[in-house]
């Protein structure tokens, strides 16, 4: 794999000229409202967090120490893991005799961040989302007590929580399991395991971050879509909250009609560092005509969200607009999630031009477009573009 030089700009690959092009069902083709109810930002349970006593094995711990987990719930735990559901646990124990038993399960690894103690169960959920960078909307609880359920109703009501001892409520945990199974979904969890490494090592290390960084060794590979990242598309679409700039989501057939739009970039990028991939964590879909680019989605995983891509990405995107002569606009709908994508088009120039309704557009100045940062490798051999400038015009940044 080629990596380009970081401080320039490569000739763009294609000249193609805008056609005219059908419109996207389900999206209006002058802005970004969605059509229809089903584009609206989706809650999506992202991690299943369970109770152990009486709920992931029969009995009580503490009382007994040979308790045997439940048969119906390994199957649960094992299928979700294996379509990218996280797992982790919340239960009043003793850490290292239920670590103990749960190794001896052979269910240890597949909880993330587990957290066994003596503390409410709420305040367990809180540090659990937060260790994960996920809403506490995106967690479904598992408990065989009303009270615990109760407690985190209460204290937490985005939660989803779900009786241990009711058996069409466990039977329905099967149903959160995505429409498609990307290779990011069946190693999610290995993933997580590899941030929690990274974000130890962070803790640990002495110095500047950007030296921290350094040493990741990171590298970016931004490239035009293809037929094969749709999946992975839709999915990123529908599980990304917090670092979108529009809310919308998006079907695999309609990503698969702006892959064919001849006035559309669509852009994928996946990062990986020293300590594995991160698998595809981003998506660009610029609407283009002869004088403006307007940046319809931009959205990123919130595992990548230290480590500066947003403005990688955003600075990318200016430099071509310069390069192409034409004016720079990004649409913005405010979530109650999102406010980190807007301060991030702040940071990177952007100033608000109009509104309509819920919707923003912003626009940039094009000024001072910055390189990326040396700690990163960007490879961008596989992206193209709508319009061609001799690589000896090429943008110095």
């Amino acid at each position: 794999m080629r990596l380009c030089n970081i401080g320039r700009i490569p000739a763009p690959t294609s000249n193609r000229r805008p056609r005219r092009i059908r419109k996207t069902k389900g999206f209006k083709r002058s802005g970004l409202v969605p059509n229809t109810e089903k584009f609206r930002l989706k809650n999506l349970v992202k991690c299943v967090v369970w109770d152990l006593d009486d709920t992931v094995w029969d009995g009580t711990l503490l009382e007994d120490s040979s308790v045997a987990v439940r048969l119906e719930i390994r199957a649960v735990i094992i299928e979700l893991d294996q379509v990218g559901i996280l797992h982790s646990i919340a239960s009043r124990n003793s850490f290292e005799m239920a670590m103990e038993r749960l190794k001896a399960s052979g269910l240890a690894e597949y909880f993330l961040y587990p957290q066994i103690g003596w503390g409410a169960k709420s305040d367990a959920l809180g540090v659990i989302a937060e260790k994960l960078n996920i809403g506490l909307d995106a967690l479904a609880f598992v408990d065989d007590q009303a009270f615990e359920r109760d407690e985190v109703k209460f204290n937490c009501p985005d939660v989803t929580c779900v009786d241990s001892r009711d058996k069409r409520s466990i039977e329905s945990l099967r149903a959160i399991r995505p429409r498609f199974i990307t290779q990011d979904s069946a190693t999610r969890r290995q993933m997580y395991m590899s941030d929690a490494k990274r974000n130890e090592n962070e803790e640990r290390f002495e110095g500047p971050k950007e030296k921290f960084l350094a040493s990741l060794q990171m590298r970016l590979r931004v490239a035009s879509a293809t037929v094969g990242d749709l999946q992975r598309a839709e999915e990123l679409t529908v599980r990304t909250n917090q670092l979108n700039t529009t809310g919308l989501t998006f079907s695999y057939e309609e990503l698969s009609q702006l892959l064919d739009s001849s006035n559309h970039l669509f852009w994928i990028a996946g990062l990986e560092d020293r300590y594995g991939s991160y698998g595809k964590i981003g998506l660009v879909l610029i609407e283009f005509t002869d004088e403006v680019w307007q940046i319809k989605l931009l959205l990123m995983s919130c595992r990548v969200m230290a480590r500066g891509i947003g403005n990688v990405l955003i600075n990318l995107i200016r430099g071509y607009a310069k390069q192409a002569g034409v004016r720079l606009q990004a649409g913005f709908v405010e979530t109650d999630r999102n406010r980190m994508m807007y301060m991030t088009y702040k940071f990177s120039r952007f100033v608000e031009v109009s509104r309509e309704g819920s919707l923003l557009t912003l626009e940039n100045d094009l000024h001072d477009v910055n390189p990326p940062p040396s700690y990163l490798e960007l490879d961008i051999s596989n992206l193209a573009l709508p319009v061609s400038v001799p690589l000896g015009q090429a943008v110095t940044l």
